[in-house]
């Protein structure tokens, strides 16, 4: 089961590459990914949440809303308006984008 998010959250991995994550199992792998010493009470409630509503407990847009707030404190939460230029010029085919 793949839970596609209302709209999709931009992340910085440890690299400093953005990251989409467009669905539920895309968040709560990001979360299982994160470094364990890195964990705190955000990142445990985000990870419930996700997975309540994984089960079907809780609405996905409180899952969309908790690992926002998981991304916005640990600092990773990037804008879109951003992001979403360098998606958009992409060429169709996968090529490189051109400058």
């Amino acid at each position: 089961m793949n839970l596609y998010f209302e709209s999709p959250i931009f992340v910085k991995d440890g690299s400093m590459i953005v990251q989409e994550i467009a669905t539920l199992n895309e968040a709560i792998e990001f979360l299982d990914n994160w470094p364990e010493r890195n964990r705190d009470l955000i990142h445990e409630t985000a990870t419930r949440i996700c997975h309540e509503a994984f089960d079907g407990h809780k609405p996905l847009s409180v899952a969309h809303s908790a690992f926002e707030g998981f991304a916005r404190k640990a600092k990773i939460l990037e804008d879109p308006a951003a992001v979403m230029p360098w998606i958009m010029k992409a060429k169709p085919n996968g090529g490189l984008m051109t400058a």
